[in-house]
């Protein structure tokens, strides 16, 4: 051995010595805050999770507790070891905390009203001038405003205290502080650092409570546990990198590991390294005692790690080292090309489409535009989504490493075309019906009046859709847009003079006949004689004709009796069209000039052969039940 290295070992062995005698010189005792190891923990010199099963107990042995053991609900001063509180006052039905337990069980206590020991263990075997570390896990069994306590319940408080093997003196203590009620059960990690002076082997673990017994103060333990703490050691090899991740294909891997510690507890060190399989069972290297260690070329997974102790007499002693954390050289195999699930086949009315491939756990895919090389389209994703038809590919890629598979598997996107349908619109006559078609076949239909058929009837306006399905579910909307040609309304027909206009209620392209045979498009006729006529209006797409008859009564609005055989007479055109009527003429004073019934009246002005003066003369004309008055002007 490097006699520079003893030599520093026994410097530093004395110097604690000497820090520990003038320390044992004060009255009080040395004490610590609660506090976790801040370096490498080494294995567990001892633990206790007190076991598993449904039946409470067994007891713990004899002086472990000051409290009296109960198989049951626990009063004030007594404790006892379950895998439930299911039913214990208002407490907590809680679950041990040991990972992994099927029915663990826990250290339940209810405390005394008086502080005492909750637990007291003693731990031989240890080594001197080594750091350790004492914890456990504790839960509040109080709920938060429990029915058992009004408000909140008395907090959990504890004392950890670690003393000699006599257990007089104190080497370290620290008080977990008031652990309040919860509204849920939170378990929650104490721990105690102290280290062990030269000589000292033994010591005693305890756990005490603070506070008083009552209404609260009620707790659960599990999962103590004694171990060595030091340094931090941090494995990483030339490149700073903590692990090797490598492709089996890349052939065998090495590399030298650096083992770097903190010096957060130790202040020499001595080392042991280890490898393994598994991470599991570690076996000691043969030789390898430095800081640094470089593996031979391994072809299969490989871990490392080292151990270290600050004497060297302890590196061998489990109870007094520290283990660095893991090295791992990973050799990652070349996986399978992912399995394709299905080339995707849609409609191309559907925007985009899905493809996906599957892969086991710790397998990423990235897709490519081609079988090799190529463009990546999406990386760490097992499906992509396109909107273009093609086909695709899927390679798979180990998380671990960059080891992509042999082949990328072809996933094809095709799109099928739709069924063609021509949108529509058509126009129907007024009273009628008319046959929409979808023009498709070989589909299926849906109309939105509900019908299934190729062809519907209907006789209302609007629009009318229908959706065609192909035997491949692809579907598409033709619409119809309908249009009703509406028949003319006739609204009144009118004479003045000679001519008859006819009006209607309703707009449209009609056109207009006195005889039914000849048309016009204007609504006026001029110059027809007075009669009786069938008026017809009829909408240009010949959708039927409407007819009105129609007596057309021609009065003169005057007339000139002077011989000239132009306009001499006063006459009622058409009048004799209708088999009942009379005509009265009046002067202006409403004497009776000139009557007719049922025959034509022609008045040249006078009036017992004396010509009357040029002026206003007034007719009533019945025509049936209907009577027609006015007037007519003499001029001469």
């Amino acid at each position: 051995m490097n006699l520079k290295i003893i030599y520093l070992a026994l410097e530093m062995r004395i110097f604690k010595a000497i820090v520990i005698i003038i320390a044992c010189n004060f009255t009080q005792p040395l004490f610590a805050q609660l506090g976790f190891c801040a370096g490498n923990s080494g294995s567990p010199i001892f633990s206790e999770d007190f076991g598993t099963g449904t039946a409470n107990g067994p007891a713990l042995p004899a002086g472990t507790t000051t409290y009296t053991y109960v198989n049951g609900a626990p009063n004030d001063g007594s404790y006892t070891i379950t895998s439930s509180t299911a039913g214990y006052f208002d407490w907590f039905n809680i679950q041990d905390h040991t990972p992994d337990d099927i029915s663990g069980k826990a250290f339940i206590v209810n405390a005394s009203f008086t502080p005492g020991e909750f637990y007291r263990r003693t731990i031989t075997g240890l080594c001197e001038n080594t750091s350790y570390e004492f914890s456990s896990w504790l839960l509040n069994l109080h709920p938060r405003s429990g029915a058992g306590c009004p408000g909140n319940g008395i907090p959990v408080n504890v004392k950890f205290q670690i003393l000699d093997s006599t257990g007089t003196n104190i080497l370290a203590e620290g008080d977990t502080g008031d652990i309040e009620d919860k509204t849920t059960a939170e378990w929650g990690q104490y721990a105690l650092l102290f280290t062990t002076v030269p000589g000292q082997t033994s010591v005693i673990l305890k756990m005490i409570n603070n506070g008083s017994g009552g209404c609260g103060n009620d707790l659960a333990i599990d999962d103590i546990v004694f171990r060595s703490c030091g340094d931090l050691i941090t494995l990483s090899d030339t490149t700073n990198e903590t692990s090797i991740y490598a492709c089996e294909d890349d052939g065998p891997v090495s590399t030298t590991i650096n083992a770097t510690p903190d010096f957060s507890i130790f202040t020499t060190h001595f080392y042991q390294w280890q490898e393994s399989t598994d991470a599991i069972n570690w076996t000691d290297i043969p030789g390898e005692t430095t800081d640094t260690y470089t593996t031979p070329l391994v072809n299969t997974d490989s871990y490392y790690r080292v151990k270290v102790s600050e004497d060297l007499i302890n590196i061998s002693n489990d109870l007094c080292n520290v283990i660095s954390e893991v090295f791992e050289i990973i050799l990652v195999p070349t996986p399978n090309p992912p399995n394709n699930i299905g080339d995707v086949r849609i409609c191309e009315n559907i925007e985009n489409g899905i493809l996906t491939v599957r892969v086991p756990p710790g397998i990423i895919v990235n897709w490519y535009d081609a079988p090799t090389g190529g463009t990546l389209l999406e990386s760490n994703n097992s499906s992509y989504t396109t909107d273009t038809a093609g086909t695709y590919y899927a390679e798979a890629v180990p998380t671990l490493a960059i080891c992509p598979s042999d082949t990328r598997t072809p996933v094809t996107l095709e799109f099928y075309p739709l069924p063609v349908v021509t949108d529509e619109e058509l126009f129907f006559c007024e009273n009628t019906n008319i046959t929409l078609e979808a023009k498709v076949t070989g589909v299926n239909y849906e109309w939105n009046t509900g019908e299934t058929t190729a062809n519907i009837t209907v006789s209302q306006p609007g629009t009318y859709t229908v959706e065609v399905t192909d035997p491949r579910g692809c579907s598409n909307i033709k619409t119809i847009l309908l249009n009703q040609i509406d028949l003319p309304v006739i609204d009144e027909v009118i004479s003045t003079d000679l001519d008859i206009s006819i009006s209607t209620l309703n707009e449209g392209e009609f056109e207009f006949s006195l005889d039914g045979v000849n048309f016009q498009d204007d609504p006026i006729f001029f110059d027809i004689p007075g009669g009786v006529y069938t008026i017809s209006l009829r909408n240009n797409s010949s959708c039927g004709i409407v007819t009105q008859e129609y007596f057309h009564l021609v009065v003169p609005k005057f007339f000139t009796p002077n011989g000239d055989n132009i306009n001499d007479v006063f006459k009622i055109d058409g009048i004799d069209s209708t088999p009942d009527y009379e005509i009265n003429l009046y002067d202006r004073y409403g004497k009776l000039l000139k009557s007719s019934y049922n025959a034509p009246l022609q008045w040249d002005g006078r009036y017992n052969n004396r010509e009357l003066p040029s002026g206003d003369y007034w007719y009533s004309i019945r025509i049936e039940d209907k009577v027609i008055k006015g007037h007519v002007s003499l001029k001469r």
